[in-house]
Order: structure tokens, then sequence, then C-alpha cells
């Protein structure tokens, strides 16, 4: 049986959102297997909601914000940064590994959207299951 992992991505409304509405819009295929929770910024989330994808089985997750100077929230994109490269540290120390997290400074048009994603789903799938599933 071939591993087809569970991907949570976190994306903000203003652009990574409207650029994965743009993949599908435009049948500019990316991985099925993602599931996106749309956030007004990139900046809300929270390490809670990302540690909560993990404990539900998650076997990776992605934050999408807007690039550079481009956030609707002047700076949101930079708190998301700072979040989840502090979070990756937290989790290369409990064994999860630090690769299973990232940020993506999205703009908003679907096929580097799809291209991201599509990178990141063939790095987890050589990762492997989520080595807490079932703990």
């Amino acid at each position: 049986m071939v591993f087809e992992p569970k991907i949570v991505g976190f994306c903000c409304s203003s652009c990574s959102y409207a650029a994965a509405d743009l993949a599908g819009k435009d049948r500019v295929g990316y991985p099925s297997n993602i599931r996106i929770i749309r956030l007004p910024c990139g900046g809300k989330v929270d390490v809670m909601h990302i540690l909560r994808a993990f404990e539900m089985g998650a076997d990776g997750v992605f934050v999408a914000a807007c690039k550079d100077g481009r956030c609707s929230y002047l700076d949101g994109n930079t708190h998301a940064k700072r979040r989840v490269n502090t979070l990756k540290e937290h989790l290369r120390v409990i064994g999860l590994g630090e690769s299973r997290l990232e940020i993506f400074q999205v703009e908003a048009a679907g096929v580097s959207f799809a291209r991201l994603v599509e990178e990141f789903t063939a790095k987890i799938k050589e990762l492997g299951e989520n080595p807490l599933k079932g703990r």
C-alpha cells in the first residue's frame, strides 16, 4: 500500500488561500491529501493549532502566509515565520522532526502554490508517517 501523507495547511485569506483557489479554478493539480484551513492572516495561526493537527494525525503541517511587504495586516507574516521557526525547534526536541512543519510565503498565484505543496508532500512522503501517531 502506498503511503499518502495527511497534510494540514493553514492559509491566509489574502494570498495563499486565494492561490489555492486559483489553482483549483485553473485546474492546476496539487495533491488531494491536503486539508486547508483558512485564516484571516497567517499571523493568526497559534502554536496550539499546529500541535493539535499533529496530535490528530497529520504527517505534515504548513503555514502559508503572504510575502514580505504584502501582508494585509502589515506584519502578520513576520509573526507567522517567527512562531513556526520557534516551534520547529521544539518539534525536533520531542522527536517529531522539524521537517514536518514548514512556512511558505506565497503570492496569489495558483501554479506557485501547487508547486510548493507538491514539493512539501514529496518531502513528507520520504519522512513517512508521523512517528507520534497512535501514542
